[in-house]
């Protein structure tokens, strides 16, 4: 069975930095597009970013220049910068087997497999 799991959540200060991992387990595919999602309370599940295969990454306007996604192996990073108090969510990791040079996606509806998520909470 294929699973992913999140760690490194816990709480920080508006400005701090936090590094977030996912770790790919029980690969079945040689390629997996992988992502990065987060659900504050009482909002829809959003991408934030994300890494196909192939080429090329993919960042919600929200965090773009601030989060990053460094992959090594079997495992996706989200360093993530200057963060604010509005950055305070549940965050999961997501992936999805498929051929290479798949696009990353944003989308949640575009990955099966899923982590229980890990919280972030940033205080002002």
């Amino acid at each position: 069975q294929v699973t992913v799991a999140e760690s490194g959540g816990g709480p920080v200060q508006a400005g701090g930095s936090l590094n977030l991992s996912c770790a790919l387990s029980g690969n079945r595919y040689s390629t997996y597009s992988m992502g990065w999602f987060r659900q504050g309370p009482g909002k829809e599940r959003v991408g934030i970013a994300a890494l196909g295969t192939g080429e090329g990454t993919a960042y919600a306007d929200s965090v773009k220049g601030r989060f990053t996604i460094p992959k090594d192996k079997n495992t996706l990073y989200l360093q993530m910068t200057r963060l604010r108090p509005e950055d305070s969510a549940l965050y999961y990791c997501a992936a999805q087997g498929g051929p290479l040079g798949a696009l990353p996606k944003l989308k949640p509806s575009s990955y099966s497999i899923w982590g229980q998520g890990t919280q972030v909470t940033v205080s002002s």
